[in-house]
């Protein structure tokens, strides 16, 4: 009998001792209550809290946790009925708090979040809310954050998932859309229709001047060609003069020829000529010929007498 009584004792401790140890997971943080009062609260690993007088009251995520919030219908302040939804990030950062200060955290998260999110879109414009979301999330981030804070919540993140209007609204942003593009689209055509006539413009008043410049260069050239001829006509010229001056008449001679030959040459040389009819006697021509040859002996009879008389000039 004694033996069963302390079997049964040694079993009762056992399961006691069992009952009173307490782990922790990582992670998780579990508030103990001393008949029913917050004591303390317990670290993840191994705890060891006698049974009947300490118990668990709640066991608090500590984890960060995402929370979604269900589409809401937001009328904005020009009267335009948009859809949209969310999404909150939070941390619990004190689990007695989190677990007294407030009756069920999620929902009075989600409550609260949806509230602040139709003041805040309600206060804006369409256009606003479509184009401002940073906005909108920093705006909800700073509100529910601070309401927050005394349930020992630590409000993260705050995202807007989804914006959307009306279906009618929709199309004429559409249809505007298209109107923008297709103003774009015309402007850019003309801007490079303009580019191309200015470039092409330029190109053709550079061609121009450069053809004024050729024809320039071209009458200069000409201009001083002819300025060249007419500077030796006139010293052929004036040697002959001088030649008659001096009474040496086969000078006059040696001029006639020369103009003689040139002009017989042009008739030779006319595509249409297959016959050529000299209205002077060729024995004219031969005179003057004759005449040339003379000029020729004279000078290199005149010479030979200047090198007899410069025996040291050999040139």
């Amino acid at each position: 009998m004694e033996y069963s009584f302390f079997a049964l004792l040694a079993i009762g401790t056992l399961i006691y001792l069992f009952a009173s140890i307490k782990i922790v997971r990582q992670g998780f943080h579990y508030t103990i209550e001393y008949f029913g009062r917050y004591h303390e609260t317990a670290r993840p690993g191994f705890n060891f809290y006698p049974a009947f007088f300490y118990r668990v009251g709640r066991k608090v995520n500590m984890m960060e946790q995402v929370l979604d919030i269900p589409g809401q219908e937001i009328i904005t302040r020009d009267n335009a009925m948009i859809a949209t939804d969310g999404v909150v990030f939070f941390q619990v950062l004190d689990a007695a708090k989190a677990a007294y200060e407030v009756s069920d955290l999620y929902n009075a998260i989600m409550n609260l979040t949806t509230t602040n999110l139709r003041t805040v879109m309600g206060s804006m414009d369409l256009d606003e809310t479509l184009s401002k979301r940073d906005e909108i999330n920093g705006r909800l981030l700073v509100t529910v954050d601070e309401a927050t804070t005394p349930w020992g919540v630590k409000i993260t993140r705050v995202e807007i998932k989804d914006i959307r209007p009306p279906a009618d609204i929709s199309n004429a942003m559409a249809r505007q859309m298209k109107a923008e593009r297709e103003k774009r689209a015309q402007i850019l055509e003309a801007e490079g229709l303009r580019a191309s006539e200015i470039l092409r413009a330029e190109g053709e008043k550079q061609g121009q001047i450069l053809q004024a410049e050729g024809r320039r260069e071209a009458a200069f050239r000409d201009a001083e060609a002819r300025e060249r001829e007419a500077e030796a006509e006139a010293k052929a010229t004036q040697m002959v003069s001088d030649a008659i001056a001096n009474g040496d008449g086969k000078a006059v001679n040696y001029f006639i020829a020369q103009q003689y030959v040139e002009a017989v040459s042009k008739f030779a040389t006319s595509p249409n000529a297959k016959t050529i009819l000299f209205p002077v006697e060729a024995t004219q021509l031969i005179g003057t010929l004759g005449g040339i040859g003379e000029l020729a002996k004279d000078a290199f009879s005149n010479d030979k007498i200047s090198s007899a008389l410069n025996p040291n000039n050999k040139g």
